[in-house]
């Protein structure tokens, strides 16, 4: 109980600042705490087991429904749109012992990489204020480093879960397709997007995902439950592996000197581990044409187009030109592409690359540019990410430093399809060698006038 009063008070304390929060669901979480609480106290010695994060607080990404708590999509004028059942992940977060806080903040239909939803506060990053979290989970991102949740609940459908957790320090799991359930709704973007988990460690990240993976009856597509918990690949030992990065991706170019840089020390690391790093290529010239084509049809939900954001108009005037012939043929397209990226893989055990092309980008940067601009540049920062999207391969961020100007930065490691394991005990690895959890934003930390010591 007295867990969940600290959250909700850190909230009405600093969510007018950070937006992080779209609805804070004060008097559902502190009635579900206190009955968690009065459940404790009178537990017999011959009681069940208690589930694993029982009474544990967490944030549900406003694109996901929780049956009768508002889902707004990013939408303003759907912001006391109820919905009428949970979707399954946010069964299985309940299950798990979860106390839910609130609906975290999204961009408009989750289609932009920051979250600036028109008639919402904008998110903003707690490192510095004047910069965007990320997006599309940039509430949840934003939440988790302020301190205003432990653990939080995101989605990504091209580095929507990866990229808020770089721009604001944390660890963030893109999960293998299949292995966390779309139900009841199913999968609206092809298999591109997946829930996963939003954390400051990757054990607490690794053991989020536990709670929500595992199929539901009637999934378009599923991996089994793991005979091992995700956590426990924290401390399992690593035999040396085959590790590829990259510093460039065609179309794309060059990475940003600063995303290079953090990528390079982290090889240096890797093989100073005992494991045996190389320089690979991925062109990913062929991809780009049908995954846009895929991921702007996503914009086309049923909501009014009156209602829409000016990018999201634009993207659904696109999406509406094409035929459902062009459609399939881009997921055709999308699908065999993957195929040949996850083949040219299929010796390395791990790839290392940024998350994004750049460093995080201030509040509002992009708004004055014309759509088919704030467009473009949009697809050419979240680049790295996308990739693995369409390949379904796992895929977790972690933070490796920051930039000049006091932003956190990081890379992500890529793994084979349906092994999360090995990239999370990478990643553990490294988090090991060069523990990141005692940096927080001033922000955070009450009463400090900093957190980088």
């Amino acid at each position: 109980m007295d867990l969940t009063e600290l959250y909700l008070q850190r909230i009405e304390q600093l969510n007018p600042l950070l937006g992080s929060y779209f609805t804070v669901l004060a008097d559902y979480a502190l009635e579900d705490a206190a009955t968690k609480t009065e459940a404790l106290a009178n537990l017999g010695a011959n009681a069940d087991p208690l589930p694993p994060f029982f009474g544990v607080p967490i944030s549900i990404k406003d694109l996901t429904p929780m049956a009768g708590v508002p889902c707004s999509y990013g939408i303003k004028a759907l912001r006391d749109r109820m919905a009428t059942e949970d979707a399954g992940v946010v069964t299985k977060i309940q299950q798990a012992g979860f106390v839910v806080l609130g609906k975290t903040a999204t961009s408009e239909l989750g289609a932009t990489p920051y979250t600036e939803p028109k008639g919402f506060a904008p998110a903003r990053n707690p490192w510095n204020v004047d910069y965007t979290p990320g997006g599309s989970s940039g509430g949840a991102a934003a939440a988790v480093a302020a301190g205003l949740c432990p653990v939080a609940h995101g989605s990504d459908g091209g580095g929507s879960i990866r990229g808020p957790a770089s721009c604001c320090g944390l660890v963030g799991i893109k999960p293998s397709r299949g292995l966390v359930s779309h139900a009841p709704i199913g999968d609206k973007l092809s298999g591109l997007a997946m829930d996963g988990p939003i954390a400051r460690t990757v054990a607490d990240a690794a053991a989020l995902l536990d709670a929500m993976s595992g199929p539901i009856a009637g999934d378009p597509y599923w991996l089994p439950t793991p005979e091992q918990p995700f956590v426990t690949a924290v401390n399992q030992p690593i035999k040396p592996l085959r590790i590829g990065f990259l510093t460039a991706l065609p179309p794309m170019g060059e990475f940003d000197p600063l995303c290079k840089k953090a990528v390079m020390e982290t090889v240096q690391l890797l093989e100073e581990m005992g494991h045996r790093a190389e320089q690979i290529t991925l062109d990913m010239t062929d991809l780009v044409k049908p995954l846009i084509t895929v991921w702007q049809a996503g914009v086309d939900m049923g909501v009014p187009w009156f209602l829409m954001s000016r990018l999201n108009r634009w993207l659904l005037k696109r999406s509406r030109r094409n035929s459902g012939g062009v459609y399939l043929r881009a997921v055709m397209q999308m699908q065999a592409i993957a195929r040949r990226i996850v083949t040219q893989l299929q010796d390395l055990d791990a790839l290392v690359l940024p998350v994004y092309m750049h460093p995080t980008i201030r509040v509002g940067e992009w708004k004055r540019l014309r759509t088919a601009q704030m467009f473009d540049k949009i697809v050419h920062w979240v680049a790295p990410c996308p990739p693995f999207n369409a390949t379904g391969q796992p895929a977790i961020a972690i933070p490796t430093g920051f930039t000049p100007n006091g932003l956190p930065i990081g890379i992500q490691l890529v793994g084979q399809p349906a092994n999360d394991m090995t990239i999370i005990a990478i990643a553990a690895q490294i988090e090991a060698a060069r523990p990141w959890s005692q940096h927080r934003p001033a922000i955070a930390v009450e009463g400090e006038e900093g957190s980088r010591e």
